[in-house]
């Protein structure tokens, strides 16, 4: 977000207090999407069907086509795996029994140095809610121990992090204040309080202004942010991440929140299912990714997730990506520029010159490595004349699945009763255990029901 608060401050004497954490849900998930929902059914395996043991050896087939290596998926899973909410809840700033990772966020960054940072944050981003949004996902500051520098990965990877929450939720408000910020009860950090009063903050400081999208409130913006099942004609984004209603039978609004700004039903899908098994749980509940220590873990889950063909933003911080021929000739190289072009490249990279949202994002990263004194000499900082991590590079991935169109003469009718990788987003995907037996599952058993009628059969 680059526009400034225009709301007339209402002048707050006393710090708003500031939450310890707020506790993600910790449900099960539900059996069976709510019944306004698309039910997918499935009839019953025809004789022929793939095993079990089958489905995993075509699954395993692939894995060679969905990387540089054949170890490709096995990195992304590992990456991908999370924490019970147990162990999240549990974490508490300076605890003994943190994760090691936590532990190492804490080393790396003390709360005084997070309230320097982010001082005029929406008070809902506590220091707790990054410790445990940091807990969920092990990957995230981890341990290396193949000789790289951990915690010198750590420093460097959350100040990627905190120059993109800059661009993505700051202020960028040259004349603010401690002073003026003090008048927004949802900013009125105490740390304001002994800092000097009319003395602009810089605007690498001014990041987590924004808790939910500019000018949103829960409830807000019905209609917006969403790709709703009507029917017939529906996408499949529609059918497997459907809307949630909210209590007067209207669709939520999946507009933009957290320290990533998490936005549209096919995004807050794939994050619920990577927390909870189950799409719906966030569907349903969008406001917790604002209001739990989901403010971050969203950012930290988009960080550690593949976004197909790009890799993982912490393949490219931690050294895991190693350019080859092809990614010199896209003036593709392991750096800030490369994490821009995952986060928003389609916007900001390969238009020759460098975008003013791309600028904002590497004066941030300079300023907060070097708070972390982390060294950049040599980085390629900028993204304006990448070319993206196209068929051949060392980093591309390839894990969404769809239909297999194949003719298979030994199967009824010659359907192929197989899924291959697809070079766009789909529900399916290789990093996800399980999602290739429910691609071939839904493409060649899988019916969709909607109002009590079948509207999509995948069965003829």
């Amino acid at each position: 977000m680059t526009a400034g608060p225009t709301s007339t401050p209402v002048v707050t004497a006393v710090p708003t207090a500031t939450p310890n954490s707020t506790v993600a849900p910790t449900a099960a998930p539900t059996t069976a999407p709510a019944s306004y929902k698309p039910q997918i059914t499935y009839i019953t395996a025809p004789a022929g069907y793939p095993t079990d043991a089958q489905f995993t050896a075509a699954e395993q087939a692939l894995y060679s086509q969905a990387g540089s290596d054949t170890k490709t998926i096995d990195r992304i899973r590992e990456a991908l795996q999370v924490r019970p909410d147990s162990v999240v809840d549990a974490v508490t700033a300076g605890a003994a029994g943190n994760p090691d990772n936590v532990k190492r966020v804490e080393r790396v960054l003390p709360e005084s140095k997070f309230d320097y940072f982010f001082p005029v944050r929406n008070v809902k981003y506590t220091y707790l809610n990054l410790l445990k949004g940091v807990a969920k996902f092990p990957a995230y500051c981890q341990t290396y121990t193949d000789g790289r520098d951990s915690d010198l990965i750590c420093k460097k990877l959350l100040a990627t992090s905190f120059a993109h929450f800059a661009q993505e939720t700051g202020a960028n408000w040259p004349a603010l204040t401690p002073a003026t910020a003090r008048g927004y009860a949802d900013q009125n950090n105490a740390v304001l309080a002994t800092m000097e009063q009319n003395t602009a903050i810089p605007t690498f400081r001014q990041g987590l202004w924004f808790l939910r999208e500019q000018g949103m409130v829960e409830g807000s913006g019905v209609g917006g942010y969403q790709d709703c099942f009507n029917g017939a004609g529906g996408s499949i984004f529609s059918i497997f991440y459907p809307c949630g209603k909210n209590a007067q039978g209207q669709y939520f609004s999946y507009f933009g929140r957290g320290s990533k700004q998490l936005s549209w039903n096919y995004n807050f899908g794939p994050f619920s299912k990577s927390m909870y098994g189950d799409v719906n749980v966030l569907l349903d509940n969008p406001g917790l990714v604002a209001d739990t220590w989901m403010n971050f873990a969203s950012a930290i889950w988009f960080a550690v997730y593949p976004q197909s063909p790009k890799p993982p933003m912490t393949w490219v911080v931690d050294g895991t990506w190693k350019p080859n021929q092809v990614d010199v000739a896209n003036g593709m190289s392991p750096g800030f520029g490369a994490t821009t072009y995952i986060i928003n490249g389609g916007i900001e990279c390969g238009k020759g010159s460098e975008a003013s949202q791309s600028l904002n994002r590497i004066a941030a990263y300079k300023e907060f490595t070097k708070e972390l004194g982390v060294d950049i000499t040599g980085e390629q900082l900028t993204c304006g004349t990448s070319k993206g991590f196209t068929d051949g590079s060392a980093a591309a991935t390839k894990t969404y699945l769809d239909k297999g169109w194949n003719y298979n003469p030994n199967n009824p009718g010659g359907v192929s009763w197989s899924c291959q990788l697809a070079t766009y987003q789909t529900p399916f995907s290789l990093a996800n255990t399980g999602d290739y037996k429910a691609c071939v599952d839904y493409f060649f058993r899988g019916q969709v029901k909607f109002n009590g009628q079948v509207v999509v059969d995948n069965t003829k």
